[in-house]
């Protein structure tokens, strides 16, 4: 394994220690894209220095989290197959039930529930609004928490329910400005909760099971031990209901198609693995103590001791407080070695550590089977034993001892030994019989090759199209945030347009000439009165420097106190010159100069110039200054 997957590995790992979400059973490539996306964001190296990351600021799991997790949904996504879902599926659901019978829906990852509610127009069009609310329960459950925030509430916008029908949008929802929520009344058959399909027990006695395009983001692995989960949860006559990249061609046992196109499925039957999976379960419980009579008290201590295995049980304390016969004869014991300590006797390590098992069973609540016990119970001759550690709680959970079984497995030993002796006789004859048969056989493993290899094209072939659509639900939400930036962009340049306007506005109604210069005294700025002072368009002086331009305005003699402005040695200049306009009149023309500053610096020169005198007064001023 590379340094970088060591490190990716490290990082599930943490994140199933600090937080309990187990990602190792996501497909790689689909899980390292989405965590690499938050490392490039972040700038970091790589996905040792993320971890690092991780640890120092623990608020960044919540944006790992909504990455990983790409929650693209819709109302009635993929309309064919809801047509179908409610025109053949639903009548087959109703028809099997009783007019009164409960009717029970689990939407398995449902994101922010517009799954959960089509489920619920559907049902309520197929049935009848009343019927809905008596009968119907849907479960939607996912494990991206503030995604099923959003759902509870039920509001969505306008543009979200644009795959809803004009004439069901006006049934179902009630409009708030621009946006608008499932109707409360058939929302309370609706029950959101936190559900992991990998760790939680799942849903029981169900009728529909939809869970569309999750499975997809699984490896193989944790598929199949999710749809058994999901078997378990059907009842017999149940439907799973899979999104367009989930075919299921490798578990025909477990469910059947009933529309490949549509992907719906009818459970197959299976009595001996819902039996088993009911055990595990926990569907045994303990009768209460307070109601038993001294017959059944004594009636189980003689049960206890016909069985025909070694048992003992402990309290919590680890006091012995019951052996049966078995036991006794196995063990040696003696009725005074009843209230003892577990820790106080030879059984304790010998023939098997029992006190560290004790602790693990309790730690991790559940049975701890330690397999090949080797006892030695006379000159030559061994015993083998399975041992088996059962923790026992209470109701409330607390912890109130646990049974330890020791069974004698040494005759199935022998078997298994006596089995494998049989299977090496039987090798060397099939070896000779190989001989004759290695034409056939070499033929039979080129077949086989051929069907491994069209086996492995079709896996391939479906991991490359649940890979492409996790890559087109990707790209869906990467365009919903470019559409996001463009709308902003948008505004932002309208807003801009708005501002060169008024700024327009304000040059052209101020009644004084206006230059602005920058730092090489180039025109910036030439409003409509120096145009009309001076005879020169804008398009004519911009960007040309104020010194090099020939507008009867002696610029020469504004060097200096435009350079003045600039290196800020004065806050402004006012000036009267006596000039020629572009009539060709002499007129006094008030100059005045002010720095042009940006947050403290000067970036430039605002020159205003404005006629203060008629030709006639001019020359008077002309002769005056002589």
């Amino acid at each position: 394994m590379t340094e970088p997957m060591v490190a990716f590995e490290q990082l599930l790992k943490h994140l199933y220690q600090s937080h309990g979400f187990d990602f190792t059973g996501y497909k790689r490539t689909s899980l390292i894209r989405r965590v690499q996306k938050r490392v490039d964001d972040l700038q970091l190296k790589g996905f040792a220095e993320y971890l690092d990351h991780l640890e120092v600021h623990p608020e960044e799991f919540g944006l790992l989290f909504d990455t990983i997790l790409i929650n693209v949904t819709a109302f009635f996504r993929d309309a064919p197959a809801w047509a179908y879902l409610q025109s053949t599926i639903l009548p087959r659901i109703l028809a099997s039930r009783g007019d009164e019978d409960g009717i029970r829906v689990w939407s398995a990852g449902c994101a922010s529930g517009e799954e959960a509610y089509t489920l619920a127009i559907v049902f309520c069009e197929a049935m009848g609004m009343e019927a809905f609310r008596r009968r119907v329960k849907i479960y939607a459950t996912d494990v991206d928490e503030e995604a099923l925030q959003r759902a509870r509430h039920g509001i969505y916008s306008l543009k979200e329910l644009q795959g809803v029908p004009a004439s069901l949008r006006e049934k179902y929802f009630e409009l708030r400005g621009q946006r608008a929520a499932f109707r409360t009344d058939l929302r309370r058959s609706v029950i959101f909760g936190r559900h992991d399909l990998v760790q939680d027990a799942p849903i029981s006695r169900l009728d529909l099971l939809v869970s569309r395009n999750t499975l997809m983001y699984f490896t193989a692995e944790t598929q199949n031990r999710i749809l058994l989960r999901l078997h378990y949860a059907l009842n017999d006559a149940g439907f799973l209901f899979l999104g367009r990249a989930e075919m299921l061609l490798t578990h025909t046992n477990l469910f059947a198609p009933l529309d490949m196109r549509n992907r719906v499925f009818s459970k197959v039957a299976r009595p001996a693995a819902r039996e088993r999976l009911m055990v595990l379960a926990g569907g045994e419980r303990l009768l209460d103590q307070a109601t038993v009579n001294g017959a059944e008290v004594r009636l189980r201590e003689l049960a206890l001791d016909a069985a025909p295995s070694a048992q003992l049980v402990l309290d919590r304390d680890g006091t012995m407080i019951a052996v049966n016969h078995a036991a006794r004869d196995m063990f040696a014991l003696g009725s005074r070695d009843v209230t003892r300590r577990l820790q106080d006797l030879e059984l304790s390590y010998r023939p098997v550590e029992l006190r560290s098992r004790l602790d693990e069973a309790q730690k991790e609540r559940r049975a701890v089977v330690v397999r090949d016990v080797q006892r030695q119970v006379g000159e030559g001759e061994m015993q083998h034993l399975e041992v088996v550690v059962t923790p026992m709680f209470e109701d409330d959970g607390s912890y109130i001892g646990a049974t330890v079984a020791f069974i004698d497995v040494t005759s199935a030993r022998m078997l298994h030994d006596r089995l494998q002796r049989s299977k090496q006789e039987l090798e060397t004859a099939y070896e000779e019989l190989q001989s004759t048969n290695e034409e056939l056989e070499t033929t039979n493993e080129e077949l086989q090759s051929t069907v491994e290899e069209l086996e492995t094209t079709n896996e391939e072939l479906q991991s490359a199209n649940e890979e492409l659509e996790t890559m087109n639900e990707e790209l869906q939400v990467t365009n919903g945030e470019l559409q996001t930036i463009n709308v902003e962009l948008r505004d932002r340049g309208l807003e801009l347009d708005r501002l060169n306007s008024f700024m327009e506005s304000v040059l052209t109604s101020l009644r004084v000439a206006v230059a602005v210069l920058d730092v090489d005294m180039r025109v910036q700025v030439w409003n409509s009165r120096a145009e009309d002072l001076w005879g020169l368009r804008s398009d004519e002086v911009l960007g040309h420097s104020l010194i090099s331009l020939d507008i009867g305005l002696p610029v020469g003699d504004l060097s200096a106190p435009l350079r003045r402005c600039l290196n800020r040695e004065r806050d402004g200049e006012d000036r009267i010159f006596t000039v020629i306009n572009r009539r060709g009149q002499t007129i006094a023309c008030r100059v005045v100069l002010s720095p042009l500053l940006d947050r403290g610096a000067v970036t430039g020169v605002v020159v205003l110039m404005e006629k203060v005198q008629a030709e006639a007064e001019a020359a008077e001023v002309v002769r005056a200054q002589a």
